[in-house]
């Protein structure tokens, strides 16, 4: 059974290298996972789908060369 790690942004951020509004921008764009409530002011990720999103992004730069 895979673990269900969330991450909040500053971890998302380190993370993927991305700063908030490109985060926020790539969302909007549906090119980038969706957060999703955790309380009334507080949003995470899943780490898995930031994992996936890193995994596909590096493949497509690899496909680039």
């Amino acid at each position: 059974m895979m673990s269900k790690i969330l991450l909040r942004l500053p971890k998302v951020m380190e993370k993927t290298g991305l700063k908030r509004a490109t985060i926020y921008l790539h969302i909007k764009q549906n090119t980038f996972p969706k957060q999703f409530k955790i309380g009334q002011r507080a949003v995470a990720w899943l780490e898995s789908d930031i994992d996936a999103w890193i995994d596909r992004h590096l493949a497509k730069k690899e496909k680039n060369k």
